[in-house]
């Protein structure tokens, strides 16, 4: 098997070096880009298997680069930045991000999260030879990853796609953030995080709920997360 390609997008040369070299000793193949001036025409050249994308560089914004690459990449894109704020991560996996992580970041962290994008992005989960889903206009297809509403494809990141099939498979069953969060993220919860719940809010918007009061995927306080079939 060949080794997976990744491109590291950052300006500051001692991360990227020390995350390279980390990645590289791991058995990836890396391209170090220290601007984002060429990236979309080097991402569409090169068919990299995932982006780690800072959120500052010299002369384009990560975030913005982020949303330009999501319709053109359907890899894993994960945002390593120095923003520290809520909003800046939920902005951030709105614009297609499929992990988002703080600097400073060791390298055993980025490569944990990157190794998780990589296994869902593959395939080999949970939802592998199961059949589709419908709930009413809602329809989930785990061979192909992809979701329609009334007909319509939803714009769903490999996290989103993971996440929701992990709802809809156990309808009417509550699912516990630290449940949700090593399922999906293959890591342990901290506590801290608000990725899945945010990517929750998001799910939400793209499957027509009311996100003030949502019928579908409905929070149980303090157990997590339930999603009703609707009628």
């Amino acid at each position: 098997m060949s080794a997976k390609h990744v491109f590291v997008v950052d300006d500051d040369d001692v991360t990227a070096a020390i995350l390279s070299g980390h990645l590289v000793k791991e058995g990836y193949r890396v391209t170090r880009l220290a601007d984002g001036n060429t990236l979309i025409d080097d991402v569409q050249r090169e068919q990299p298997d995932a982006i780690i994308l800072d959120g500052r560089l010299p002369s384009a914004d990560g975030f913005d680069l982020c949303r330009e690459l999501r319709p053109k990449f359907a890899g894993p894109i994960l945002l390593l930045t120095a923003r520290d704020d809520d909003i800046d991560e939920l902005l951030g996996l709105e614009l297609g991000a499929d992990d988002y992580l703080r600097k400073p970041a060791t390298s055993r962290i980025v490569l944990a999260h990157l190794r998780a994008c990589l296994r869902r992005a593959g395939g080999g989960g949970p939802q592998d030879g199961k059949a589709s889903l419908a709930f009413g206009d809602l329809h989930i297809n785990p061979a192909s990853r992809s979701a329609t509403l009334k007909g319509e494809a939803i714009p769903l990141t490999t996290a989103e796609f993971d996440l929701l099939w992990m709802l809809a498979s156990q309808s009417g069953t509550v699912l516990s953030r630290e449940e949700i969060f090593r399922q999906t993220r293959g890591i342990d919860y901290d506590g801290l995080d608000r990725s899945i719940d945010m990517r929750v809010s998001r799910l939400r918007k793209l499957i027509g709920e009311d996100t003030e009061n949502p019928a579908i995927i409905k929070t149980v306080r303090g157990k997590g997360y339930l999603f009703v079939a609707p009628a």
